[in-house]
């Protein structure tokens, strides 16, 4: 059944008239997009969010999926017959195992990266020294100079890079930008709060067990420690192990620092320091903090995180959310909503998620869709297309990313080293600190080199 609805969908797709798809997106919209000469793409890592972001491009855009890489040969073939049915030609991509024999046998447009963190450096990279702009999923990086280098090679390349941190192209948190930030209607703001208290810390004990036939382990790991194989990581898995990520901060913080960033115009952060640890959930095999809170300094403002794998919400409204505080009043904003509550007089001012069901049913049988954040991932992709096309900065730029995620990476550090961080992006140093600026690169797993802004 589901099969037909994909090929039904598809044959309408060819023949719907523009006036059908949605039309609010920047500049030229996806009637230009999808009208364009198709574009070559190609994805690395076929799991949960990497096909989603694919599946979205497909929506709002002519291209052409040539090429899929996975080190899981049953995400690979199953995405494979996925992408057959979404886009236009009905074509397979081909298929591959090494990222590195791709991007050489294929002439790309365009890589989008949904691989795990400790992945995304290496990987863009080398698909923008093959020629390709990318779509990479935030955070960019496991380290600061990683996502330096990253920097750099988009650059010196003169290669769109998009962040995967989609909050800036959400409908309703840029209603309530424009509505409530940048109308002043926030007065002097002062203070930011943001948190995450979701139940996603993975703590089971599960055994050492076989690698099965269908994944190449010792690929999928690559620069990272080879950990004794104990089920497969890539289904989530990995990210309650900071050998391939930064835990909650680098995972969920990341989104809410870049959405507060682009809401008030930040930049680097002055000092960053961080406490926390494993205070509650100390039975298991995860090695991130169950519990941590990070201070963000600006002039006269103070971007304060806080998340709790464990226990209630502070907020049950805003369980993942901002809160930017001013002395007129208060905004919260979350992927799901956004409130503005006035000091003193005025009304509150609501603003709700946007759904395309409708226009995109396609949405409702999608494996795992995050349905509130499709509307969001389709504007961001158009938002990359017209930044290729213009040869202009994307809304979420490379350098923007590497801010948000750094800044992340820098506040695991502080927790670490139990002191405050002061970076300068100028030196590629933390002020006065040797012992945190060797760590701001990690050792990486043999063969593997480490990439360098200096060099790339």
């Amino acid at each position: 059944m589901a099969d037909n609805f994909f090929l039904n969908r598809r044959n309408f797709i060819k023949g719907a008239s523009a006036s059908l798809l949605l039309s609010s997106f920047g500049t030229y919209g996806i009637e230009y997009f999808a009208q364009e000469k198709p574009k070559r793409v190609a994805l690395i890592g076929t799991g949960w969010y990497g096909t989603s972001d694919l599946f979205k491009l497909i929506q709002v855009a002519n291209v052409e999926v040539v090429a899929l890489c996975d080190v899981d040969a049953n995400f690979l073939n199953e995405t494979a017959l996925l992408v057959a049915q979404r886009q236009k030609s009905g074509k397979k991509p081909k298929l591959y195992s090494d990222y590195r024999e791709m991007l050489e046998k294929q002439d790309l447009d365009i890589v989008l990266i949904g691989t795990p963190d400790h992945w995304h450096a290496l990987q863009c990279i080398a698909a923008i020294k093959a020629g390709a702009h990318v779509y990479v999923q935030k955070p960019i990086s496991v380290d600061v100079i990683e996502g330096e280098a990253m920097v750099a090679a988009a650059r010196k390349y003169n290669k769109v890079v998009q962040v995967g941190t989609q909050r800036k192209s959400t409908p309703h948190l840029i209603d309530a930008k424009k509505q409530i930030v940048d109308a002043g209607l926030l007065g002097k703001i002062g203070h930011v709060e943001m948190c995450c208290y979701y139940h996603m810390r993975a703590n089971g004990n599960p055994p050492e067990q076989p690698i099965p036939d269908f994944l190449d382990y010792e690929m999928w790991t690559g620069p990272a420690p080879l950990r004794p194989y104990d089920g497969i990581p890539h289904r989530r898995w990995w990210r309650t192990f900071r050998e391939y990520g930064n835990g909650i901060v680098g995972d969920m913080c990341v989104h809410m620092l870049d959405t507060v960033r682009w809401m008030l115009d930040l930049g680097w952060p002055k000092e960053i320091s961080s406490q926390g640890g494993i205070y509650v959930q100390k039975d298991g095999k995860s090695n991130i903090s169950d519990t941590q809170t990070a201070v963000f300094e600006y002039d006269e403002l103070n971007c304060v995180w806080q998340h709790r794998t464990w226990g209630n919400p502070a907020d049950p409204e805003y369980p993942w959310s901002f809160k930017i505080y001013g002395d007129k009043g208060v905004l919260s904003g979350s992927t799901m909503k956004a409130d503005f509550v006035p000091h003193g007089e005025g009304e509150p001012i609501h603003f709700d998620v946007l759904y395309e069901k409708e226009k995109y049913p396609e949405d409702l049988i999608e494996k795992d869709n995050e349905l509130n954040a499709a509307p969001a991932t389709r504007r961001h992709m158009i938002d990359f297309l017209e930044a290729i096309k213009n040869n202009t900065r994307p809304i979420a730029d490379i350098q923007e990313g590497h801010i948000s995620t750094a800044s992340c990476i820098l506040a695991n550090l502080s927790m670490d080293l139990e002191r405050p961080l002061i970076y300068d992006p100028n030196t590629r140093t933390v002020v006065n600190d040797p012992e945190a600026t060797k760590l701001l690169q990690r050792a990486y797993r043999g063969p593997w080199e480490h990439p360098h802004p200096d060099n790339v």
